[in-house]
């Protein structure tokens, strides 16, 4: 695997941090901007929007551009958002930073997930995936937890400086390392690449991707209040647990990214029905800490043993277009870590508890497996066809020499 892969890594920790560490700085930040806290929370949904929406924008609008100077512009627009949200005086300023933010996060997941697919060959794409997505789980496992504890004890814009550090450190690496990657001799055309949307495969990966990541974050949204309402344990447990879930993802990650190069339908579909078995068990189990604490790290193994494979499946079937391939996955995702915890909040809404959130995550992760096991369908019948036109065309010589 190249270093250079291990360096987008980097950046995605970065990135990743800043994304999810507002889940433990909100109290301050409400307090401090003289805001509710549900205001305060619309930054985590207004990082998320931006993600869906800038990760296509910005893939389009760098699509004839070189690969390296758009990670350095991207990283460097992200890195100053960080500054801008640790200065800002007033929230109307640091909900703009974190729209900038998430509009160049997007641009460099898009980005960075096209080069580094296309510095290892065909058969480690899900590895070379693994390590951007490994980033993020260790986002989860020190990144969040470090912000949450730099904004006790430093101040919430203590947070927002450590990450314009990270992404400082990361501008480095890839300056120094990510080799020039030449555009192909035949520039990319947007309106070639937009053909993919007429996919069924792909049309079919996106919808896979939103809702096994949707269902999880449908739980994982909500799995304070189930631990400390539900399950009883005293809040102090809660960033423990959710560390827990951190390591998880990251064994998960580590374990998908070895074998789904190899068995990339087979990790689909096991790793989403293992997700809807943990899923309702932990809707049944959930007033039992040990049940709810084991199965919350369960969950993150399951996760993110998926992810690999849902990233090298939709570069697999939009291999045309490996930008906007990198792109789409990369909204898919965030349109699941948007469309999942809306829905949780409604059951929860609609009185029926804090477990129920975990029901909601299994019915959309249900649906994630009906959507795998239909592509795979249709991937065999292709595969069928190809293999009897490959036959057909193999056996006319023959026919004609008799």
């Amino acid at each position: 695997m190249p270093l250079a892969v291990y360096i987008l890594g980097l950046s995605v920790f970065a990135l990743g941090t800043s994304e999810f560490m507002l889940s433990g700085l909100l109290p301050p930040i409400a307090e401090d901007m003289n805001v509710s806290i549900p205001r305060a929370g619309l930054l985590i949904s207004a990082f998320a929007i931006g993600m869906v929406v800038g990760a296509p924008l910005l893939a389009a609008a760098t699509l004839r551009l070189p690969r390296k100077t758009t990670l350095v512009a991207l990283i460097s627009v992200f890195g100053l958002g960080q500054v801008a949200g640790a200065l800002a005086p007033n929230y109307a300023v640091l909900f703009a930073s974190r729209v900038v933010s998430a509009l160049a996060c997007a641009g460099f997941w898009a980005v960075g997930a096209a080069v580094a697919i296309a510095m290892v060959p065909v058969g480690a794409r899900a590895r070379a995936m693994a390590v951007m997505i490994g980033g993020l789980s260790i986002a989860n496992v020190l990144g969040v937890p470090a912000g949450a504890f730099l904004g006790e004890h430093l101040g919430w814009r203590s947070a927002f400086w450590a990450v314009a550090a990270a992404s400082a450190v990361a501008l480095v690496g890839v300056l120094t390392r990510i080799p020039h990657i030449p555009l192909p001799e035949r520039r990319p055309r947007l309106k070639g690449e937009l053909v993919i949307y007429r996919d069924r495969q792909v049309l079919l990966s996106v919808l896979t991707t939103a809702l096994a990541a949707g269902g999880v974050f449908c739980a994982f949204s909500y799995l304070a209040p189930l631990l400390t309402d539900v399950a009883g344990l005293d809040a102090g447990w809660v960033s423990g647990v959710l560390a827990l879930f951190g390591i998880g993802a990251l064994i998960g990650t580590y374990i998908g990214g070895r074998v789904a190069d190899a068995h990339l339908f087979g990790v689909l579909l096991s790793g989403i029905t293992a997700s809807t078995v943990i899923l309702v068990a932990l809707a049944l189990l959930a007033s039992s800490p040990v049940a709810t604490v084991a199965l919350t790290f369960l969950l993150g193994v399951s996760a993110f043993y998926t992810a690999p494979a849902l990233n090298a499946r939709m570069f697999n079937v939009a291999g045309a277009a490996p930008t906007l391939a990198g792109a789409t996955t990369t909204a898919a995702f965030n349109l699941g870590n948007t469309g999942g915890p809306w829905l949780g909040g409604t059951v929860i809404d609609a009185d029926l508890g804090y477990a129920s959130p975990a029901w909601a995550g299994a019915a959309m992760t249900l649906l994630g497996l009906a959507a795998v096991t239909l592509a795979l369908r249709l991937h065999k019948s292709a595969s069928r066809v190809i293999t009897s036109s490959a036959l057909q065309q193999s056996e006319e010589p023959a026919e004609a020499s008799c």
